[in-house]
């Protein structure tokens, strides 16, 4: 797989659509015993006589299936450096088992770097939503890309 999105290749305002994918209650179940084993993420019964009235996937979860779809619509094909992190993440609204969650990210603003003129610095926000239309989570963060051309 070959390079196909540099820091050149962000444009400041344009929303990408990452995808979508199907959250199953097995999803759900496996996911939060191994990461976040809070009763209303592994036990139906439990979900219903909480406040979400019901099973929900752990927000972590969440945020590691939109990873994979950054990493399956752009990142794997890109010059990604990494990240230093998100500045937030917002969950609005619990994703129940089988729920599609459709991802999108927008390139909010770019630079490049002032001390390595060879990459840049991309801050995005997320939109994820689920089936129904409604947002679900939120979130920004930075990602640091090789430059295809150096300017000095």
């Amino acid at each position: 797989m070959g390079v196909r999105y540099y820091w050149e290749d962000f444009q400041v305002g344009k929303r990408l659509d990452l995808g979508s994918a199907v959250v199953t209650r097995e999803d759900i179940i496996l996911f939060a015993k191994a990461f976040d084993p809070q009763s209303f993420h592994i036990d139906e019964s439990k979900g219903k006589d909480s406040t979400f009235g019901g099973l929900i996937a752990s927000g972590w979860h969440t945020c590691s299936v939109v990873m994979r779809l950054m990493c399956d619509s752009y990142l794997l094909e890109s010059a990604s450096l990494g990240s230093p992190g998100m500045d937030s993440i917002k969950w609005i609204l619990p994703v129940r088992p089988n729920d599609t969650i459709s991802a999108y990210q927008t390139t909010i603003s770019k630079k490049v770097s002032n001390s390595k003129p060879d990459r840049g610095i991309v801050k995005s926000s997320y939109e994820v939503l689920n089936h129904h239309g409604q947002v679900v989570m939120t979130m920004e963060g930075t990602g640091f890309f090789s430059c295809r051309e150096v300017t000095t």
